[in-house]
């Protein structure tokens, strides 16, 4: 069930519930049996929607993974491929539909795009000599997908690639739409702010979406009272960093994918007393983490210094809840101790897994290695010594170590010196390239094209200066009791979240130089209401705002706008949305060439 989706401010349960809607409607088109040939990577998203449980009541029997070749046998009516757009896809499907057709000529086949129709597709099928074998050729348009419940994210991998490389804006049409349909839903957002040419792009394409459809007026009262629209590029900096929340630890370390992470299983092993401890289980452990999970929602969020407080406190407070059953003497407090029971037996379960977790980060963030790195970053980030040759970073490459490493502290190097010195600059890439192939020239290429690894264009540095006047770095953060967002990285408080407080309070026009010093316009745009749908505003009442990250954002930075959420006197609560959930790992994959060549 998704009943933590409901939760909070804006209940996104409405939104999975529509997605689930059309899944249905669409399989009820296809009589009969069913089997699904999935692509893949869409697995994952559709598990975040509707479980096998609601394909089983459609009639779905059998599902398969799209490989080429034939498929695996099925005695089904109907075959449906669930893909994306991709045309490399469209030549699998049609060597299965070949293979198919010469056994089973009474089968249907279906085709359903996600997100969107494409006419390339449709072509290279035709060219195959298979379209006309679909029945339906269909779309499910699944932009936005609920991950929590102040959390939305496209899932579209490729996005900030997409933008900054290839000059191709397919990404941010689909977010332009996921916003629309968020609209029809949830009323219109009467306030845009936005900032970066990417923003500004998706801001026109929904004011320009909302005209052509001028006729039909939205008669929702609005949830949401203001959309700002941030682009990755106007903080390369904060995904670089090492994240230092519990959540974005699991996800730098062991990387977290549509909710789930896998674990190495040897710290959860059930050990028997006296019993010896060969059959250690193999099989990855396999955890889902999101705020239904009562200690999870807690924890996720502090710096990874604080949960073991944390821990051992809901240890004490589980212990003595069991403790309760020797104090129950009558029938109806026995009676009331037994129903609590698997409440403390689920919290107690998940207490271990999470201290089993706690200790698997601790045995990493306590060596040598981990702290010789975080020091190297938070010196780039005070700005030590960004415009030379890092020596910690020449020790690193001379012992080969992995390349997104390297890759990750070499970007947050230029980021925090606006490019380097044509000397430092060829140094580090003749460095890289010797030592780890002259294939990765192109990667090289990609990052210098992002804006991440550069070249100094001009003599002025504005980092410090954005640094100092929107307080990016705070000596002395408090980890245990946070009293400002720079705790998620013990110090550095993301500039992405710096822009979203001060729009809050006081308002970008106090800080209109430092906005000019950073890519892409800035902007403000109104969206009139339909009369009557004006909201009266109770005293005390939060406002709520939309934070959608066009590029992707990282755990930590939810784990601020969180934070955010929480103040006491902030009279603002944030819900945030994104292309994608990423990690400077993950990130600087997506915009190397041939990632699958470097993980070495």
């Amino acid at each position: 069930m998704a009943a933590h989706l409901s939760y909070g401010r804006v209940n996104l349960n409405i939104l999975r519930e529509a997605a689930r809607k059309e899944l249905r409607e669409f399989l009820d088109k296809c009589a009969g049996s069913k089997a699904i040939v999935w692509d893949e990577y869409l697995t994952g998203p559709f598990g975040l929607i509707a479980q096998y449980s609601l394909l089983k009541e459609h009639e779905v029997e059998k599902m398969f993974t799209l490989k080429s070749g034939r498929l695996p046998a099925a005695d089904v009516k109907n075959i449906i491929f669930f893909v994306r757009p991709r045309l490399e896809l469209m030549d699998i499907i049609a060597e299965n539909v070949f293979s198919e057709d010469k056994m089973h000529s009474s089968r249907d086949f279906h085709i359903l795009f996600v997100p969107r129709r494409s006419m390339l597709c449709e072509q290279r099928l035709k060219e195959q000599g298979v379209l006309a074998s679909f029945v339906n050729i269909d779309e499910y348009i699944l932009d936005l997908i609920p991950y929590d419940g102040d959390l939305l994210s496209m899932e579209y991998e490729s996005a900030f690639r997409e933008c900054y490389l290839e000059n191709d804006q397919t990404s941010l049409y689909h977010t332009a739409k996921g916003l629309m349909t968020l609209q029809a839903l949830y009323g219109t957002i009467p306030q845009i702010y936005g900032k970066g040419d990417c923003a500004r792009h998706v801001a026109n394409m929904m004011l320009r979406m909302k005209r052509e459809f001028a006729g039909s007026q939205n008669q929702i009262l609005p949830v949401f009272d203001t959309l700002l629209l941030l682009d990755r590029n106007v903080d390369l900096l904060t995904p670089l960093a090492t994240q230092l929340t519990y959540e974005g630890l699991i996800d730098e370390i062991y990387g977290i994918t549509n909710g789930y992470v896998k674990l190495p299983p040897e710290k959860f092993a059930q050990k028997k007393q006296g019993e010896a401890s060969k059959d250690l289980p193999t099989e990855s452990k396999k955890l889902q983490l999101n705020s239904a999970e009562e200690l999870y929602a807690e924890i996720r969020d502090k710096n990874f210094n604080a949960v073991g407080a944390a821990l051992s406190k809901k240890a004490k407070i589980i212990s003595a809840a069991f403790e309760e059953r020797h104090n129950a003497k009558t029938v109806g407090e026995i009676k009331q101790f037994v129903s609590q029971l698997p409440h403390m037996q689920a919290a107690r379960s998940s207490l271990a897994n999470h201290t089993s977790v706690a200790e698997l980060i601790k045995d990493i963030t306590t060596s040598e290695a981990f702290f010789d790195n975080l020091t190297v970053e938070q010196e780039f980030m005070t700005g030590v010594d960004t415009d030379k040759v890092n020596t910690y970073i020449e020790d690193c490459i001379a012992q080969k170590d992995p390349l997104i490493k390297i890759l990750r502290l070499v970007c947050m190097q230029s980021v925090c010196n606006n490019g380097f010195k044509q000397k430092v600059f060829d140094y580090y890439k003749r460095e890289i390239l010797q030592t780890y192939g002259y294939e990765h020239i192109l990667t090289l290429n990609n990052l210098e094209k992002a804006g991440l690894l550069k070249p100094q264009m001009s003599s002025r540095n504005n980092y410090p200066t954005i640094r100092k006047t929107l307080k990016l770095w705070m000596e002395d953060a408090n980890e245990q009791n946070p009293n400002d967002i720079s705790y998620v990285y013990s110090g550095y408080a993301p500039l992405s979240i710096r822009l979203t407080q001060v729009l809050a309070r006081p308002g970008w026009r106090s800080i209109e130089e430092v906005l000019k010093m950073l890519p892409g316009p800035h902007f403000e745009e109104r969206q009139q209401l339909p009369a009557g749908l004006h909201k009266k505003r109770q005293q005390g009442e939060n406002r709520t705002t939309l934070v959608f990250f066009l590029g992707g954002v990282s755990y930590a930075e939810i784990a601020a706008l969180r934070f955010l959420s929480q103040m006491e006197d902030s009279g603002m609560e944030y819900i945030i949305a994104t292309t994608k959930l990423l990690n400077g790992t993950t990130w600087i994959k997506s915009l190397m060439d041939r990632p699958e060549a470097q993980t070495s």
